[in-house]
């Protein structure tokens, strides 16, 4: 099964898509979509859906998992998160993906086996699952790869958006 993993975001998206075969894992890409402060909201969400549409028609995952919205103090950043997610989401149901959303004690509990990981126990997990040296210096794209190996491990049980 081929993966791609979304932190969403609209100043930084992370993204990386996966194979899961056999219990076995593989990173095909990772990297970030990032839009700039001063380009106006519309054109960032535009970026991200035609930088996604890429991503999708490149590398052709078969499923998308994507954080759940993670409401903070910020009315307005949860609200602008809220609307990039939105436009990922279309992205990714008109490139005819199955969408999943994992909450992020899922994606903890998925990748370390316990659900209150502080963020570096995730990214030595996930330096191991993907037996990778390094892991990119932007959190955004390692929570990317937390996310698919979270779809992976609960694939069988999870329920489509």
């Amino acid at each position: 099964m081929r993966i791609l993993g979304i932190d969403p975001g609209f100043a930084i998206t992370g993204y990386s898509v996966i194979d899961y075969i056999g219990n076995k894992f593989k990173l095909i890409t990772s990297g970030a979509i990032l839009t700039e402060a001063k380009t106006s909201f519309p054109l960032r969400l535009e970026t991200i859906n035609q930088e996604l549409t890429q991503i999708i028609q490149t590398y052709k995952p078969q499923v998308m998992s994507i954080e759940e919205l993670f409401f903070n103090n910020n009315a307005k950043t949860a609200i602008n998160v809220a609307q990039a997610r939105g436009v990922i989401l279309i992205t990714a149901r008109i490139n005819n993906l199955d969408i999943y959303e994992y909450t992020p004690l899922q994606i903890k509990q998925a990748v370390t086996g316990y659900g209150r990981a502080d963020k570096m126990q995730v990214q030595r997990m996930v330096k191991m699952i993907l037996n990778e040296e390094k892991l990119p210096k932007l959190d955004d794209i390692t929570d990317s790869m937390a996310i698919a190996i979270c779809h992976a491990h609960s694939a069988r049980f999870a329920e489509k958006l």
